[in-house]
């Protein structure tokens, strides 16, 4: 049964509309895996998780408050074009994602809006921002976690890990823990 500190092993598919396109998957072959409670994937997600087992399936909303926030227009900010002179023409075009970093080093994604002549305006909201998550799927393997898992995830640096990139999480910064990446 799934509780914290078990391993869970996940298929699913993510829509941001109950009827709409699929987003994003995990299939068997390349499930979703993650320890509860551990704060490697989002909260909600975890909590439409409990106490299900091996071969239960799985069809629920998260609500964009308790995913990944309401769209925030503080978020969009103006920079000095003078700051992009390293990022290759062709890579400076609206609607483009640059991997930043902020002045104290967390990396951030910021979505290119618009393009002036001294400016660019850059969205840093999280890309799945002010939209509700639809996860249909099935549970694949639950166990407990070893005590090896449970230190590496204590001893990780980054601040958090995304799994396998789920819900749209970061696995541009892949690094040695096999976390998935940093966030």
């Amino acid at each position: 049964m799934i509780t914290k500190n078990k391993v869970v092993s996940v298929s699913y598919e993510l829509k941001t509309e109950p009827d709409g396109g699929i987003l994003e998957t995990a299939d068997a072959g390349h499930p979703l895996e993650f320890i509860c409670g551990q704060g490697q994937t989002l909260e909600y997600f975890e909590m439409n998780l409990l106490n299900k087992k091996v071969g239960d399936k799985f069809d629920f909303k998260i609500p964009a408050a308790q995913a990944y926030g309401e769209v925030n227009e503080d978020m969009v900010v103006d920079l000095p074009k003078d700051i992009f002179k390293e990022v290759q023409p062709e890579d400076m075009v609206v609607g483009n994602v640059l991997p930043m970093m902020d002045s104290i080093g967390r990396h951030l994604e910021g979505k290119i809006v618009e393009i002036g002549e001294e400016e660019v305006r850059i969205d840093f909201n999280h890309q799945l921002a002010g939209k509700d998550l639809y996860f249909k799927g099935e549970v694949l393997a639950v166990r407990d976690a070893t005590d090896e898992e449970l230190e590496a995830l204590k001893s990780h640096k980054c601040g958090g890990c995304s799994g396998c990139g789920s819900e749209g999480g970061c696995d541009s910064h892949e690094d040695s823990c096999g976390c998935g990446g940093c966030h």
